[in-house]
């Protein structure tokens, strides 16, 4: 038995167990709290979930299904506190990013540590994982120029028209397991600097990291229920769904559980911003740079087990590039799988044995279906970790789109081939998927990379960029089934999301500022 984690770093291993001391209810069995008008507060419910480290399937801690009355709590003390947090001046609440985001820098490694031991990643990539949300706080920062309203002078004579940006009021955030920090960074930065409260769900497989960004909230100075968090599962979603004083959901997450929320949601006159599945594209040409295009399929097709929702889990060929696939299954067996905080690992675990089971049976579905299967890694043994959620670098050639493994997010580290004649035929393939999170193509034609660019339908493209996900002066803004709303997370977009707009237009007469000036009787008309 490996235990919690069989790690040469000892002082890694002391800092996971202070950390599950500090914010796990101390028992026998550790449990996770919930996060109430800024206090860690123990559940009353009966109704627990196990989370288990993926290397090991050991027990780290018991999350709790939230009860109705501590829900109820939640969205209580976010609308009290709103009525103050709201009138804040736009300064305070910027002041307050400031120090958020110092915070988060100075703790990112506790941060990515906790997502490693819940969430399985790498060590490295659970730090990019905080880097790329703590983007987004930085962003917030800027909010004095973010939330500039919009105004006109003298649109009729003597009237003016000003327009203003106000917060909404209690809002939800709901996250995947994927991405433990950047996912929650998304949300409660945004929707607290523009003024909103938040209730926030975190995944129950892994709601470390958010915990553990709650007491950096409380260190940064946020009011007590500012941001609240519940745990739970379907029934914490339904509530959130049903609460007549939550304004705005954002969702990030599967198709299922996102179509449920923006439907329910949005019957119920909420706002509605829901990111779900993926089957992103990288198209080779020819005529690409071999080395940097083929370290980059290999990177962004396995990297993180292939647990993104921008993951390059589908690779075309175009033409004679098809020559260069044995050296990205030379590539790829050279992955090294490992628990995530065991030096020189390029892939951790997938989630659970379930997810597990699923990748596996999706491979087996591929091969039965008449795919090549080039590399296999579905019996992958890592030792010390036997018990671990592990599955290898997997590549099945001559994949069509009418397979099923082609259809289905694959969500583990599976790269689906196919092949093109032209690069017409590869645009034709992704433009009849239906979803369109992501793609890319690779090439050193400027035109090609242009009529690429300009005929897909598909919502973020990377040009020689393999996960072309936006900094957050933009906004990502998936597209197609992969995405329900009218606003995008984070950017100008999640500005919008988190706010409404007041207009107001004024009327001072000139000619009031006179003496003696009569009433009119004619009809008003603008002019």
């Amino acid at each position: 038995m490996a235990g919690v984690w069989r790690i040469s770093s000892t002082s890694k291993q002391n800092h996971l167990l202070q950390l599950a001391k500090r914010f796990y209810a101390s028992s026998s069995v550790p449990t996770t709290k919930l996060f109430l008008d800024g206090k860690f507060v123990e559940s009353q419910t009966k109704d627990w979930i196990d989370l288990n480290n993926p290397a090991t399937n050991d027990v780290v801690t018991r999350v709790p299904k939230a009860t109705k009355s501590e829900m109820d709590a939640a969205v209580a003390s976010c609308k009290k506190t709103f009525k103050e947090w709201s009138k804040t001046t736009i300064l305070t609440r910027q002041q307050h990013m400031f120090k958020l985001q110092n915070l988060i820098r100075q703790n990112l490694e506790k941060i990515a540590t906790s997502i490693t031991l819940e969430q399985g990643k790498t060590f490295e990539d659970a730090k990019g994982d905080v880097m790329r949300g703590l983007q987004v706080v930085e962003h917030c920062c800027s909010i004095t120029s973010l939330h500039l309203g919009e105004a006109l002078q003298n649109i009729s004579k003597d009237m003016d028209t000003l327009t203003f940006r106000l917060p909404l009021g209690v809002t939800a955030g709901i996250t995947p397991f994927n991405f433990p920090a950047m996912i929650p960074l998304w949300m409660f930065p945004t929707a607290l600097v523009c003024g909103n409260t938040m209730v926030l769900k975190p995944s129950e497989r892994d709601p470390g990291a958010t915990m553990i960004m709650m007491e950096l909230c409380n260190e940064a100075g946020f009011p007590p229920g500012a941001v609240n968090v519940i745990h739970g599962a379907h029934e914490a979603v339904t509530f959130i769904c049903d609460n007549p004083d939550i304004r705005a959901i954002s969702f990030v997450g599967s198709d299922r559980a996102g179509r449920y929320i923006y439907e329910r949601g949005s019957k119920n006159g909420k706002r509605v911003q829901s990111n779900m599945g993926a089957k992103n594209h990288g198209v080779i040409l020819p005529d690409a740079n071999k080395e940097a295009t083929l370290n980059s399929l290999v990177g962004a097709a396995f990297g993180a087990a292939g647990q993104r929702c921008m993951a390059l889990s589908t690779v075309i060929w175009v033409g004679e590039s098809k020559k260069w696939i044995p050296e990205v299954v030379a590539r790829a067996k050279k992955l090294k799988v490992n628990a995530g905080m065991e030096p020189g690992a390029d892939l951790g675990p997938l989630i659970t044995p379930q997810a597990k089971q699923r990748v596996l049976d999706l491979v087996g579905k591929g091969v039965d279906e008449g795919a090549e299967l080039l590399l296999d890694g579905r019996n992958v043994v890592v030792p010390g970790y036997e018990k671990g959620n592990f599955v290898g670098p997997t590549i099945l050639h001559k994949v069509k789109p009418n397979m099923v493994c082609y259809k289905e997010e694959i969500f583990g580290p599976v790269l689906c081939s196919l092949e093109a004649e032209s690069l017409d035929e590869a645009i034709n393939i992704i433009n009849n998927n239906p979803y369109g999170n992501g793609t890319a193509i690779f090439t050193s034609n400027g035109a090609t990379a242009r009529k690429f660019s300009e005929q897909i339908d598909v919502g973020q493209i990377g040009v020689n960029v393999p996960i072309p996900v936006p900094l957050p002066m933009f906004s990502f803004t998936g597209s197609r089934a992969s995405f329900l709303g009218d606003a995008n997370f984070y950017g100008k977009q999640g500005i919008n999301f988190y706010t409404q707009t007041k207009t107001i237009t004024q009327l001072w007469r000139s000619e009031d500022a006179e003496a003696g000036a009569r009433a009119s009787t004619t009809m008003p008309v603008q002019r």
